[in-house]
């Protein structure tokens, strides 16, 4: 029987790619979702200088869990412009992403080699390995030094200026909870006496 009109939507061979497509840019989505909004990131009125060194840790610690997805982003990016000069690096540095997103972030099974199950935490040690052995073989190692210390002091730098008051980890507890402040009011029962 013929069906004119009709698209067909996938044959059987495809499917197994098509849904691991699929699946992969739902788990990229998701992971990027956990991404804060930049304009909360560099939020002006949110700048200020800590009291002392326990509070800097304590905003270093809170801003770190809450914009841990924009941290990482800025210190690839910093690593990415550094390596710009250094092609055969930076080369290894995109397969290197590349084995990252496949083996460790897009990965909704366990990693099994040889009928063995990998645990999640030896593919990271071992990624990470492999990446930083990659990257110094390609003769760019003070370059990677360097900018990933920048990165990390530039992370540092803006989790320990960047107030805590405004970042709620959950929406639902925080405007259940009555913790959303607008500027110019007041908190607690004495300020109307």
């Amino acid at each position: 029987m013929t069906t004119y009109g009709t698209i067909p939507t996938s044959s059987a061979g495809d499917s197994p790619s098509l849904e691991y497509v699929s699946r992969a840019k739902e788990r990229l989505r998701s992971g990027l979702a956990t991404r804060r909004p930049w304009k909360e990131m560099f939020n002006i009125r949110s700048i200020g200088l800590p009291i002392n060194f326990p509070d800097a840790v304590n905003r270093v610690k809170t801003n770190i869990s809450f914009f841990r997805m924009n941290y990482v982003i800025i210190v690839l990016l910093i690593l990415f412009l550094s390596l710009l000069w250094h092609p055969i690096s930076l080369i290894v540095f995109i397969v290197m992403m590349a084995v990252w997103l496949f083996l460790y972030f897009l990965r909704d099974e366990p990693l099994v080699v040889f009928h063995r199950t990998i645990d999640d935490r030896v593919v990271l040690i071992v990624l990470l390995i492999l990446t930083i052995v990659f990257l110094l073989l390609t003769h760019a190692t003070l370059n990677i030094l360097v900018s990933l210390l920048i990165g990390v002091a530039v992370v540092v730098l803006h989790a320990a200026f960047r107030k805590t008051d405004d970042l709620f980890l959950d929406e639902e507890a925080a405007s259940a909870g009555g913790l959303l402040t607008t500027p110019g009011s007041t908190a607690g029962p004495s300020a109307s006496s």
